[in-house]
């Protein structure tokens, strides 16, 4: 008969050389066979019933095809404070976790566009100011985790129904430029009926700076010479969203 060559057949079965040797398999790494252990409560229990750091783990396995990312997953978490600031991370920022490439940054930021697409979808089908809710889960998805500020326009046509949402400002920690004509220049070629008006704050806090008073009072007014509403204009924070109409500025 001939002999098994323990390398050859370490090798088929997933182990390292190395592990082939007398009590070898009690000092093997913990994480063998922990993927498939982690998807099959994944399977049993639902994945509402995993935490963060595992949800993330579990999607970190399409990424890193081999070894233990528990330890990636959490540090991930450790950084961005939490699942929403992970997805929120730019790739640069991703980066800079250690056992982050390219790879792993791109695979998280298409989960990001994924989560964005479907909150949206949420308010293009009805609506908008009859689906806050959707409406506020959609800008705090986009903007909440920015590191710098972002001036955003959601265009509405008669219906008060979206025609896009379109980014018309990127700027520094705390300002992003608007130009009150070059908003009504393209409300008039998307021909909308409404605006709603968005930004964030980087710092986390919400409320509205006397600058955003004053910014908002130029659009609405350039606006209101095109017979164009503006709804609102919404200041997303790290943990919450601040409205202009709630609050009377508007």
């Amino acid at each position: 008969m001939e002999r098994q060559n323990p390398s050859a057949f370490a090798e088929g079965v997933g182990l390292q050389p190395e592990l082939w040797a007398p009590g070898a398999i009690k000092s093997a790494p913990h994480h063998l066979g922990h993927r498939e252990r982690l998807r099959e409560r994944a399977r049993a229990g639902g994945l509402a019933a995993l935490p963060d750091y595992e949800l993330l783990e579990a999607f970190l396995f399409r990424s890193v095809a081999r070894g233990d990312v528990k330890p990636l997953a959490k540090a991930l978490l450790a950084r961005f404070g939490g699942f929403s600031g992970v997805l929120g991370a730019t790739i640069d920022e991703l980066k800079t976790v250690s056992g982050v490439g390219d790879a792993v940054a791109l695979d998280i930021k298409l989960l990001h566009e994924a989560a964005l697409r479907q909150t949206r979808e949420a308010i293009g089908k009805r609506p908008v100011i009859s689906s806050w809710t959707a409406l506020l889960a959609y800008v705090r998805t986009a903007l909440a985790h920015e590191t710098r500020e972002q001036f955003r326009v959601l265009f509405l046509d008669k219906k008060n129904q979206l025609i896009a949402d379109e980014v018309l400002g990127r700027g520094t920690v705390d300002h992003a430029p608007v130009y009150p004509r070059e908003v009504a220049r393209r409300a008039l070629e998307l021909s909308a009926s409404a605006l709603i008006l968005v930004h964030n704050h980087p710092s986390g806090d919400p409320s509205p700076s006397s600058a955003d008073v004053d910014m908002t009072r130029q659009v609405a007014d350039a606006a209101r010479v095109l017979r164009i509403a503006v709804h609102d204009h919404l200041v997303v924070g790290r943990d919450s969203v601040a409205s202009f109409k709630a609050l009377g500025l508007l």
